[in-house]
């Protein structure tokens, strides 16, 4: 406990420190009102349809005859009820329902649409003020049903009471649940779960370009991975042979390669156990083999070397062929290839799964939740659970997930190669996730381990994991105890 007192005597300055910055999109919200009151309130009214012999008009696009009829047959598996209530509000800093402009709609916004007769109101705030928004209109009785999950929603927002569980409202035995109830329990506090998961997907993928490793001479890597070579050592051999400082040939780059090569190992900082309690794992032997390796990489150069270019990231040379793997989110190219930050064309943009340790006993991969989880006072539970299953069906049934890969192909301009791959590393991730809930337990357990330059980013920017273990351990399982004890006694009191 030696460091704990001076580690804890730097957390409140920290939990005052400058917002964080969203991970995996822009802040798209405009409103900056500081309080709430005055956030813009969007509705996403349900459309008339006009249908034709050939296809049904959605918005600014047609879905085929064939795509509409496949979309009637998969509500069919949609719980036959009437909504009382048809209008569900939801608390975000982007729309999770956009179209128009060019946007298409939203296939789970089709079938609560056409099934329930369904809308979206959206209550528009900004990242920095989506915290104070939602407790003013919580505390207000505003009603506000849902929000959008983030990795900062969980558990730390149950403790001060923004959300509820969500078990009265859904089946968990039943068909549709089945595709996400695995993953509901990752957000299963005490006996409760308390997010409507509706799909797990990959958190971030390697990204590479093609022509780099063709006029390099070196193996792809998605070869690799089909052919059960892709690990910890063969990816490590890659970046050695590429690596050329003088020749202005650099490795791996962004922020996020301690999330990704951590996970993949299989263990998260912060977890939780059998009987739902928090539990911090920065002293567990997996975590501290994956450290290690970060570190390797670190000390031998095959991590952009971040202070040399003033602790900016380089996305650029990675279409320029100057740079070799980038790890990031499925936003990293997605919508308009022009304006993708890492300049890659889409006829030789890669993806291959985050590599594990050659002796790994299953392929983890760390994995993100998409989902809602339900406001303190929602006015209308039921319509988010049914919006959720729609949601699901969205991302689950092979009619719907045709029709969304051929949005994304037109939106992005994808080969259906390269589709196929995001589907087989996301379905990685669903089978093996990795999801860590240290950035949800609290705001100085997200300084302490993942925010600026905390404990878990050390080990690839060059500090030996024994010393940054040793500094941190005590303080953050303290608090993470702490927090666990709030917890569970919320959870108690509301029986």
């Amino acid at each position: 406990m030696k460091n704990t007192k001076k580690i804890l005597s730097g957390v409140l300055a920290l939990s005052v420190a400058a917002a964080f910055t969203a991970c995996g999109g822009d802040d798209t919200g405009s409103t900056d009102n500081g309080g709430g009151n005055d956030a813009a309130e969007t509705t996403t009214q349900a459309e008339t349809t006009t249908t034709t012999a050939a296809t049904v008009e959605v918005n600014t696009e047609t879905l085929a005859e064939n795509e509409q009829s496949d979309l009637e047959a998969v509500m069919e598996q949609l719980p036959d009820t009437e909504l009382a209530n048809k209008e569900i509000k939801y608390l975000a800093h982007y729309d999770i329902a956009p179209h128009g402009n060019g946007a298409s709609k939203k296939v789970e916004l089709e079938m609560f649409e056409q099934k329930y007769g369904g809308s979206l109101k959206w209550y528009e705030t900004t990242w920095d003020n989506r915290w104070n928004d939602l407790s003013t209109y919580v505390l207000g009785g505003e009603g506000i049903d849902f929000y959008v999950s983030d990795t900062e929603n969980l558990p730390g927002k149950i403790v001060s009471g923004m959300f509820t569980s969500v078990d009265e409202y859904i089946d968990l035995d039943g068909a549709i649940w089945q595709n996400t109830a695995a993953a509901m329990d990752v957000y299963k506090f005490g006996s409760k779960h308390y997010m409507f998961v509706t799909n797990t997907r990959a958190d971030y993928y390697i990204y590479y370009n093609k022509a780099t490793i063709e006029a390099n001479g070196l193996d792809d890597p998605w070869e690799l991975y089909e052919a059960g070579n892709w690990n910890w050592d063969t990816f490590k051999n890659m970046l050695t042979e590429f690596v050329d400082e003088e020749n202005d040939q650099w490795g791996l780059d962004n922020w996020y390669i301690s999330q990704a090569l951590q996970r993949s190992a299989g263990v998260p900082t912060i977890g939780t156990d059998d009987a739902g309690n928090l539990v911090c794992n920065i002293n567990d032997p997996t975590v501290e083999k994956a450290m290690n390796f970060q570190y390797e990489l670190a000390q031998d150069g095959l991590i952009l070397p971040f202070e040399q270019f003033e602790w900016n990231i380089q996305p650029a040379m990675m279409g320029e062929g100057r740079e070799l793997f980038w790890i990031g989110g499925y936003w990293e190219a997605e919508g308009d290839p022009s304006l993708w930050q890492m300049g890659i064309s889409p006829e030789n943009l890669g993806v291959v799964p985050i590599p594990n340790p050659a002796d790994a006993d299953k392929p983890y991969h760390t994995a993100v939740t998409e989902g809602y989880v339900l406001c303190k006072g929602a006015s209308n539970p039921e319509g988010v659970a049914r919006f959720s299953e729609c949601t699901i069906l969205a991302n689950s049934d092979p009619s719907t997930v045709a029709i969304n890969d051929r949005k994304m192909m037109d939106d992005n301009q994808y080969s259906q190669e390269l589709v196929d791959h995001i589907h087989i590393i996301n379905d990685l991730a669903k089978a093996n996730p990795v999801i860590d809930l240290a950035v949800g337990v609290s705001t100085d357990v997200a300084n302490l381990t993942y925010n600026n330059e905390a404990c878990m980013k050390q080990a690839y920017q060059g500090t030996d994991w024994a010393t940054t273990r040793e500094e941190y351990y005590d303080t953050v399982n303290l608090l993470v105890s702490e927090v666990n004890e709030q917890l569970q006694a919320k959870i108690a009191e509301e029986g």
